[in-house]
């Protein structure tokens, strides 16, 4: 799967490395995601999700099924 949260959408960003003698290297900024279970009590059932730290503090604050919701209508969800 790739590195891309299921409900703010945030994936990986592109940059540089910029040593001393100011040469410049492409790297990426990969998103702090993390693999969580949560309990789902509207369809009563356990799901798995890809989540930046973003995205747990959004669920935190709004509440699961209304992030799922907007992650759906937004086009981040896959089901």
């Amino acid at each position: 799967m790739s590195k891309i949260c299921q409900i703010t959408g945030k994936k990986a960003m592109v940059g540089n490395n910029v040593s001393h003698s100011k040469k410049r290297t492409k790297r990426t900024f990969d998103v702090n995601l993390f693999i969580k279970k949560f309990y789902w009590p509207e369809q009563d059932c356990w799901i798995q999700l890809k989540v930046s730290a973003a995205g747990l503090r959004l669920i935190n604050k709004i509440g699961l099924d209304a992030a799922i919701k907007r992650a759906a209508e937004k086009g981040y969800l896959n089901a």
